[in-house]
C-alpha cells in the first residue's frame, strides 16, 4: 500500500473542497470497497477524506410522502428500516443479497452505488483495462466472459456494475443528491447516475471532480409486490449472474430492472408495458440489441426465465 493523508472533514462543504482542490484525493465512508483496492494498488489516493462523522446518517419522510436516505447510512440500518421492508421491500431484499452481514454494517449508501466493477481483469494489474488505465485496451474482450456485461456494452469495455442495491434504487425512481465544491447543489435521477462504457470506461459516474453524495431520496411508495430475485453461482457472497427487480400490481403491470447484465442497473421503461403478456416479450424489449459472447449468452435466456419466476411468484402472492 502507498502513503496517503488522512483527514476528517468537519463539514460536508469542508469535505468537497479538500477532495477537488487535491488531485487524486477520495472521500471514505467505510471502505469496503475502496481500502481492497488500495491493497491491491488499483487505486492509489494520495488523500483520504473521511465522511463518516457530517451527519449524514439519518433516514426521514419527504413531504410529498418517501424517505431521504442519508448517504452515510449503512446497508444494514437501511434494510431493516420499518419504513423501507414495509413500502419498499424491493430495497430491503435486494441490500439483503449482497455481501455479508459484516460488510452491510460498514458498506454505506452512498458507497454502495459508487463501488466499483469485479471484472477480473480490472482487478489484475497484469492485464491492459480501459477502466483502470485509460486507452490500454480491454482484455476481457476476446477473453474469459461468463459473468460479463451482455448489453450497454462498447468497444473499450464489456465490465459490469455488480452491486444489487442500486438495482432497486434504478427500479423505484431514487435521486441522488449532491454537493459541490463551491456550495452547489443538485439532484441527479438515478437513471442517470451510472454511466454506459463508450469509449471512457473509467468515468463511470455522472459525479464532478470533489462532488460529494449527501442522500438518495426515494419517492412515495408504488404499491404491488417487490421481489429481487438473485442468480448467482454460490448461494451467499457472490454477484450476479442476473439479478431481477420487479414491483408487480394485481392487474399484472408493473415495473423491471436487471442487474448483473451491464455496466449500469438496466432499466428499459417502453419494456414495461409488456408486463402483462409475459416475460419473454418483456425481455426482447428489454434486451433489444445485446451483444453476448458464446460464454455469457446464456444471461439473456436466464433473465427471461428468472423474469418469468418473479411474475409467478408475484401472481400466487396475489391470488
Amino acid at each position: 500500500m502507498r502513503a496517503f493523508t488522512y483527514q476528517k472533514a468537519k463539514t460536508v462543504a469542508e469535505a468537497a473542497t479538500l477532495v477537488a482542490r487535491t488531485p487524486n484525493a477520495k472521500f471514505i465512508a467505510g471502505g469496503t470497497n475502496l481500502l481492497d483496492l488500495m491493497k491491491l494498488e488499483i487505486e492509489a489516493p494520495v488523500a483520504l477524506i473521511d465522511v463518516n462523522h457530517l451527519g449524514l446518517n439519518k433516514i426521514e419522510a419527504t413531504q410529498d410522502g418517501g424517505l431521504r436516505i442519508g448517504a452515510m447510512v449503512t446497508n444494514t440500518d437501511l434494510a431493516s428500516d420499518a419504513r423501507v421492508r414495509k413500502d419498499y421491500g424491493v430495497l430491503a431484499r435486494a441490500i439483503l443479497s449482497g455481501a455479508s452481514a459484516q460488510l452491510r454494517n460498514k458498506a454505506t449508501t452512498a458507497g454502495n452505488l459508487l463501488q466499483r466493477t469485479r471484472c477480473p481483469y480490472f482487478y489484475d494489474t497484469n492485464m491492459a483495462c480501459n477502466k483502470r488505465v485509460p486507452g490500454s485496451g480491454c482484455s476481457a474482450i476476446g477473453g474469459y466472459t461468463r459473468q460479463l456485461a451482455v448489453i450497454g456494452v462498447s468497444e473499450s469495455c464489456i465490465a459490469t456494475y455488480p452491486g444489487d442495491m442500486a438495482v432497486a434504487m434504478r427500479l423505484l425512481d431514487a435521486s441522488v443528491e449532491t454537493v459541490a465544491s463551491n456550495g452547489a447543489k443538485r439532484v441527479i435521477p438515478i437513471a442517470d447516475f451510472h454511466r454506459l462504457p463508450g469509449n471512457t470506461p473509467h468515468i463511470e459516474t455522472a459525479l464532478a471532480p470533489g462532488e460529494l453524495i449527501t442522500a438518495v431520496t426515494l419517492p412515495k411508495p408504488i404499491g404491488g409486490v417487490h421481489i429481487y430475485q438473485k442468480v448467482r453461482d454460490r448461494s451467499s457472497y457472490a454477484f450476479a449472474l442476473v439479478s431481477v427487480a420487479a414491483v408487480i400490481q394485481k392487474d399484472g403491470s408493473g415495473r423491471v430492472a436487471l442487474g448483473g447484465m451491464s455496466h449500469k442497473p438496466w432499466r428499459v421503461e417502453a419494456a414495461e408495458a409488456n408486463l402483462p403478456r409475459g416475460a419473454k416479450a418483456v425481455t426482447d424489449v428489454l434486451l433489444a440489441g445485446a451483444k453476448p459472447t458464446s460464454e455469457n449468452a446464456f444471461k439473456v435466456i436466464l433473465a427471461q426465465r428468472t423474469l418469468a419466476a418473479v411474475i409467478a411468484e408475484a401472481s400466487r402472492s396475489q391470488a
